[in-house]
């Protein structure tokens, strides 16, 4: 076990209430681009001509609902992603018996299906989904199925359709100009606010509102795990300059 390694287990091994606040650089190892990244931003411009931001913003799903579920579904969706050594060995604290909370700005659900018993999704999560119109709720196999996004009269072919009243049914997802959930946010920073030891991973904290949420924190030790500085670097008591899931698997949880 490397030095910082050894660091963060005793940090981890001496706190009463952890959080893990986990960006887009948790999933990458699972397979699951950050679409934000250069890959992803060439690859919207190139087939869209947008920008990646655009084509997951409420005003386009509103206006071109049809080209939003082709890209949101050809490039948010990793059906066959599994949860990686960060997930794991997450979860494998919480089995240890402490009191461990995650709050993720990722939408893959990879914190529940590695074992994460408490988990606050601040930007919602693609494996749920409901009718803008009557609020039925759906999971992401009727979504995908494209035999519910065939609708007499519509010309769509990508957008799912509800089967109790015909209505639009979107992801459960939070799209840009739309803001977080209020009750998610609470719970999070609650979260956050009373916990002796925060551990950031897999993100850069630029992007806001999500970011400031480390203003709430006036514990005992901040961690971070990311492979490039954050502007948070000099607040933290170590910080640990390696892929995130070698980290976790050292641990040994």
């Amino acid at each position: 076990m490397s030095s910082d390694t050894e660091q963060l287990k005793a940090l981890i091994d001496g706190a009463e209430r952890i959080v893990f606040f986990g960006g887009a650089g948790v999933s990458t190892e699972s397979g699951i681009p950050d679409f934000r990244s250069e890959k992803g931003l060439y690859k919207a411009q190139e087939e869209y001509g947008r920008s990646p931001e655009e084509m997951i913003s409420r005003s386009f799903f509103v206006f071109e609902p049809d080209t939003f579920f082709h890209y949101y579904k050809e490039n948010l969706i990793y059906r066959e992603a599994q949860p990686n050594a960060a997930h794991l060995g997450l979860a494998g604290i919480e089995r240890s018996g402490k009191d461990i909370k995650i709050v993720t700005q990722n939408i893959d659900g990879l914190h529940q299906a590695a074992g994460s018993g408490i988990v606050y999704e601040l930007h919602g999560s693609v494996l749920r989904n409901y009718c803008t119109k009557c609020g039925a709720k759906y999971d992401l196999d009727y979504i995908l199925d494209p035999v519910n996004c065939l609708k007499s009269g519509s010309d769509t072919t990508w957008v799912p359709w509800c089967s109790a009243c015909g209505g639009m049914v979107r992801p459960d997802v939070v799209l840009y100009e739309e803001g977080l959930d209020g009750e998610v946010i609470s719970m999070a920073t609650e979260a956050i606010a009373s916990a002796d030891l925060l551990i950031v991973g897999g993100t850069s904290l630029v992007v806001y509102p999500a970011a400031g949420f480390l203003n709430y924190f006036s514990g005992d030790s901040l961690v971070l795990i990311n492979m490039s500085a954050t502007r948070v670097d000099g607040r933290a008591d170590l910080v640990i300059r390696r892929p995130i899931g070698e980290v976790f698997s050292e641990l040994g949880y």
